[in-house]
This record gives structure tokens, sequence and C-alpha cells, in this order.
């Protein structure tokens, strides 16, 4: 897959089998379908909304970030079925680059998001919501700033210089990861996104024991029941999504020259972190009185109810 020599020869043909591609074409086709209709079902929900507390501005932050990912999902579409890339190598980088910013962004806004409904379940502040539209645009702002900043100039600047590349192959810049620094960083990213994920799931574990010991009567039918289920959509998502990526890619970084192959697992492993774009479809869905009606019904039906 990638030799020490960084002789480019190696990157001169379509490495993904019929059935990788067939996953990764599948993986977001669903991603796009779903992230899509979510998007625009999330923003007429926000339009209608008349306060902006900071939940409401991330999840705002959300829709922006799911966009991004999803504009560049066709072109990855039409190269695998294409088996070819026919665009521009430095689009090909934005393109490939973007999924791990979306997949980041999406993360931070995540633990944003939970950190200040948690702060309102436990009473340490009645509400968080800005006072004025200013203030949330501000703080926007801000992380948006952040990322052109620090994160797209070395994005652009090196990402994918380890070496020439052919023109006609895309998503193969694998070359960066023999370099002590880069391997470096990648596992801190691993185990603190390991570790921030196993913290977030107990966390939320108490606060739904909590919850159900304190309404064990009315539970289903309890506003504050069906918040703390948001939350766990959020957990949920980042153990789906994006935690079997962090995990192979531990794997992947020490045996990425054993096998071939072993470049496409990592392909379908981070095809699923676009999946998290279903996540704005799954918060309107669970925030429907039907949604509600159903999983009620659906819950008594069962022995232990």
């Amino acid at each position: 897959m990638i030799e020490e020599n960084g002789n480019s020869s190696d990157f001169s043909a379509f490495t993904h089998t019929n059935t990788t591609s067939a996953i990764l074409i599948t993986a977001y086709s669903v991603a796009f379908a779903g992230g899509g209709i979510g998007s625009i079902t999330m923003s007429f929900v926000l339009v209608k909304m008349n306060t902006l507390s900071v939940t409401t501005t991330a999840i705002i932050n959300l829709v922006i970030v799911h966009s991004l990912l999803l504009f560049t999902v066709p072109f990855r579409l039409h190269y695998y079925v294409k088996e070819k890339w026919v665009f521009k190598m430095a689009f090909c980088k934005v393109v490939s680059a973007m999924v791990h910013v979306h997949m980041y962004l999406t993360f931070l806004f995540y633990v944003i998001t939970l950190v200040i409904r948690w702060l309102v379940f436990f009473q340490w502040k009645d509400k968080v919501e800005f006072y004025r539209k200013l203030h949330a645009i501000a703080a926007s702002a801000a992380v948006w700033v952040f990322v052109m900043v620090f994160v797209v100039p070395v994005l652009c600047f090196e990402y994918g210089r380890s070496g020439s590349y052919n023109e006609t192959i895309c998503f193969k810049f694998h070359r960066e990861l023999q370099q002590g620094s880069v391997k470096a960083l990648n596992y801190a990213i691993i185990v603190a996104v390991a570790c921030i994920t196993c913290i977030l799931l107990g966390l939320q574990i108490f606060i739904l024991v909590k919850v159900s010991r304190r309404l064990s009567t009315s539970l289903w039918s309890h506003q504050e029941f069906w918040a703390q289920v948001k939350n766990l959509i959020f957990i949920c998502v980042i153990i789906i999504c994006f935690l079997p990526y962090h995990l192979f890619r531990a794997y992947y970084i020490q045996h990425m020259s054993d096998f071939d192959q072993l470049e496409s697992y990592n392909e379908v492993f981070l095809s699923l972190t676009a999946l998290s774009c279903l996540d704005l479809l799954f918060f309107v869905l669970s925030g429907s009185r039907l949604f509600k009606q159903k999983v009620v019904m659906l819950l008594s039906r069962l022995p232990c109810c």
C-alpha cells in the first residue's frame, strides 16, 4: 500500500474491491440523503425558534458543518463509481480533509451541547442562553476563526506533501503517517476521543438512572426523560460513527504497510463517520409527538414493562 521508497507507482491504480466500493457508495449515499433531509428539516425548526440558547447555537453550527461535508459527498461518490478522479488534485485534498474536519467539529459541538445540557440538569445554571444574537454569532465565529486560522492552513500546506501522487487517484494521503510526529498526534487524538467518549457515556448513564428513579411512574410521558434521550443520541452517534474509526486507526497506523487491503478497511471505517449527518434527522423524529407515542406503545408491549 505505502512503501518506504515513496514510489508513486504504488498509487497508480484504484485498489478498492467491488465489495469495498459498494460499502463506500452505500454509506456515503445514505449520509447524503438522510443528512440532506435532516439538515433541511432542522433548518425549518430552527427558524421558528424565538430564543437562541447555547444548545440551539450548537445545533445551527452542526447544520453548517454537515452541509459543508454533504457538498463534497457527490464528488466522493463520483470517484467510487467511476474509479477515477477527474478533478484537480488540490480539490481532492479538500474533499479528503473535509471528512476529518467534519468529524472533529461535530464531536466538538456534541461535547459543548452535552456539557451545557448537564449544567442545566445539575442546576448549576437555570438556563444557558445568549442575551443577544450578536453574542451567539460571536461565539460561533470564534470557533470557525480558530478552524480557519489554525486548521485550514495546516491542511493546505502540509496535507499530502510527503511525495507525489497520481492525479487520477484520490484519498491516498497516507505517507504522512510514517512520520513520528504525525503518529504521535494521531495516538493523542485517539486516546482523547476514547477517554472523552467513556466519560460522556458514564455521566449520561448516571443521569438516566437518576431520572428513571425520580420519574418511575411517568417516565415515558415526561419531558425531562425525552431531553435525556436526545442527549443519548449524541453519545450513540459518537460510539457508532466516530469511535470505531479511531480504535481501528490505532491498529492501522501500526500495520499500514502489512497488506494493501488494510487501506480500504480504513476508508470503510472513515465512511461511518459521515453517517453522523443522520443525527439531525433523529433529533427531529425524537421531538415529534407521533414518534414518542410509537416508542411508548412499543415499550409497553415488552414483558419487562
